[in-house]
């Protein structure tokens, strides 16, 4: 099976209130896009990867691969108006050669190779698998008026993260659905159970966070700091 990994990193950044993407933030004095592009880098099952990122960061993205001799990457390409619409502008690069394509984030520089890999082999059995883990808190549904109306069983709850690993034609399939629907998600697993189709949850690790605000620059160094350590 070939797998290609689209890395979709063309977002605004706004969140995280800085003037440069968050792609290119450092964590530990590298660029959180290097330690996102390492880990696909260092999968047994990653054949290639597409980026996906905006127009005006393509020329710093391009010097931090050939800097770090990532050899993986085989294509970038400005994203869409859309998370929806970004993916499938990586993945309209691939899908005529790659069997399973693995969605990840940009801003998810904390997944392990490992992980990567184990998703990898549940979505070859499954056909389309994603990373999670068991939710900690209590959730809570509110209104409109910010009160709570229900709450979830927890024991049936995951927080869902990336990479997000479907069969080629599934994904293009459930995408051309989207489309003529009129539908937008988020969410990749979102248009593949729009067709009835069950996505495999393999289990993640709670490190795999995505950096969106300053707080969790924070953390994330503080688990890179922790991994390093754990390796001296």
């Amino acid at each position: 099976m070939r797998v290609s990994a689209v890395i979709v990193g063309a977002g605004s950044s706004t969140r995280m209130g800085k003037a440069i993407s968050k792609q290119l933030i450092k964590l530990m004095n590298t660029e959180v896009i290097v330690h996102t592009l390492m880990a696909f880098e260092q999968s047994r099952l990653v054949n290639n990867v597409v980026v996906v990122c905006r127009n005006e960061d393509t020329e710093a993205i391009e010097k931090l691969i050939e800097l770090y001799g990532i050899t993986k990457v085989t294509a970038l390409t400005a994203g869409g108006s859309t998370r929806q619409q970004s993916v499938l502008k990586g993945v309209n690069i691939v899908k005529n050669t790659a069997d399973l394509i693995a969605i990840h984030d940009g801003a998810r520089p904390l997944v392990l190779p490992q992980d990567i890999d184990r998703a990898v082999e549940n979505a070859c059995i499954y056909k389309a698998a994603a990373l999670g883990v068991a939710v900690k808190d209590t959730i809570k549904v509110v209104n409109h008026d910010g009160c709570i109306v229900d709450t979830p069983d927890r024991s049936t709850l995951v927080s869902i993260q990336t990479p997000q690993i479907f069969e080629t034609k599934l994904y293009v399939k459930a995408a051309a659905a989207a489309e003529k629907q009129g539908r937008d998600y988020t969410d990749d697993c979102q248009l593949i159970e729009a067709l009835g189709q069950r996505v495999y949850v393999t289990e993640g690790s709670y490190t795999n966070i995505k950096v969106t605000t300053p707080e969790d620059i924070i953390l994330a160094e503080g688990i890179l700091s922790n991994r390093r350590n754990m390796e001296v």
